[in-house]
């Protein structure tokens, strides 16, 4: 390895930590775990990302892949909470002199919608739109991107409720797709509304697939009407991917 890849190396390594909150073992509810951290099981208190080590280290994975083999496309997060898997991303970018890839974040950032269970009957049941520790404001996701000095004109925000903007998002390609909206409307969409514009060998990366039912039947019920199966691969036990 030369000393460049080392210090890339070391960089994304910290950033990760940092980002997730493992630093400084901070956690929300119960005593840090960093086997739970590992596995992105529970939620830091100033960390600015929930999807731990391990989802964080295939991200890294993925992009790497996506600039090495050439796939076309920006990279893309719908549910950003405080914006930490899109300053992973936008690092890696930068670190690798990219320019000509953006990194689109869509979020309401006012928090997870009240349930429609007339349209989604699968989310009926779901409180999250009243847990006030999943909001984070614009604001706040630009100025964290702002301290961690990654707040550029190739960082993209698309404020709205996935219903109203991600079906004219303008975005025209992409080489990454990564879906973290909880629940089965927020994910049906954005896989409705931008699964076409997935570059063949672009990720498709899903973080709720195991923790949130109604994620994963999103997904099957996606794929049921397209008529394909993807080769869903694993990633920590939460969350999968596959690629296009």
């Amino acid at each position: 390895m030369s000393d460049l890849e080392t210090a890339r190396d070391l960089y994304l390594s910290l950033l990760s930590e940092c980002l997730i909150g493992s630093l400084i073992e901070d956690s929300v509810l119960r005593p840090y775990d960093k086997q739970r951290r590992d596995r992105g099981l529970d939620w830091p208190l100033w960390g600015i990302s929930m999807i731990g080590r391990q989802r964080m280290a295939h991200l890294r994975k993925a992009m790497e892949c996506v600039l090495r083999e050439g796939v076309p496309g920006d990279v893309m997060e719908t549910g950003v909470w405080r914006g930490g898997a899109c300053i992973f991303m936008r690092a890696v970018l930068k670190l690798h002199g990219i320019t000509d890839r953006r990194v689109w974040l869509a979020d309401s950032f006012e928090g997870l919608p009240p349930p429609d269970p007339n349209s989604f009957p699968a989310d009926s049941d779901s409180t999250l739109h009243t847990f006030d520790r999943l909001r984070a404001s614009l604001e706040d996701v630009r100025e964290n991107f702002a301290r961690y000095g990654l707040l550029d004109d190739q960082v993209m925000f698309i404020k709205g409720w996935f219903r109203d903007t991600l079906p004219t998002a303008p975005v025209s390609q992409l080489a990454l797709l990564r879906l973290d909206g909880d629940m089965y409307e927020s994910t049906i969409i954005t896989l409705e509304s931008l699964y076409d514009r997935v570059s063949p060998g672009g990720f498709v990366i899903v973080d709720d697939y195991h923790g949130v039912e109604a994620c994963r039947t999103a997904v099957h019920d996606f794929c049921a009407r397209r008529g394909f199966r993807p080769g869903i691969e694993e990633i920590d036990g939460m969350g999968v991917y596959w690629r296009a």
